[in-house]
């Protein structure tokens, strides 16, 4: 039981510690980072995911920026079903490039953090939940369905340092016919 103990309490300050080293994008700009983007790569080892990872195909979205500071971001996604389009609400904190959000999935508030972004061509994303290993992605995503290797080696070398494993990193294909006029 001691044991247990100190593991769940060893796991905690591990995972504070992790979550500490979580920083945004330095000197972050908002509007700069609006417009269309492709998620062209993405990391995430949860077990209900598994059976899909051959399935996912690149996805477009775009990210609005509000009056408020806040963000829109439509994805258009392309599933067995067809075309799904998605409306995430992300809620500005007061350090710039973090948001919050919550996850109607997951039923739980959830942080989303531009790690880095150029603003023409690429954004590593990182979404997480502190503490729980299971929700946390990173996302590649660019301003087209292609970015250079150098750029996908950068975001897996990221991917792997926050723990995925190699397996659970993909950079999945270009989607076919789900744009925004195609979604109904």
């Amino acid at each position: 039981m001691r044991t247990t103990v100190v593991a769940v309490v060893m796991g905690i300050f591990f995972g504070m510690m992790a979550d500490a080293d979580v920083k945004p994008q330095k000197d972050f700009n908002l509007q700069r980072f609006a417009g269309k983007w492709y998620r062209v790569g993405l990391a995430y080892d949860s077990v209900s995911f598994v059976p899909f990872r051959d399935k996912l195909k690149a996805s477009m979205g775009i990210v609005t920026a509000l009056p408020n500071g806040n963000v829109n971001l439509t994805m258009w996604d392309v599933t067995p079903l067809g075309c799904q389009v998605m409306v995430y609400h992300y809620e500005k904190t007061n350090v710039p490039g973090q948001f919050t959000y919550f996850s109607t999935r997951h039923n739980m508030v959830k942080d989303i953090t531009v790690m880095e972004t150029n603003y023409t061509e690429y954004a590593v994303v990182l979404k997480h939940k502190v503490f729980n290993r299971e929700y946390t992605q990173v996302a590649l995503y660019g301003r087209t369905q292609t970015v250079r290797n150098d750029v996908i080696n950068k975001f897996k070398a990221f991917a792997l340092s926050q723990g995925f494993s190699r397996g659970s990193i993909l950079t999945p294909p270009p989607a076919e016919n789900c744009t925004p006029s195609r979604s109904g």
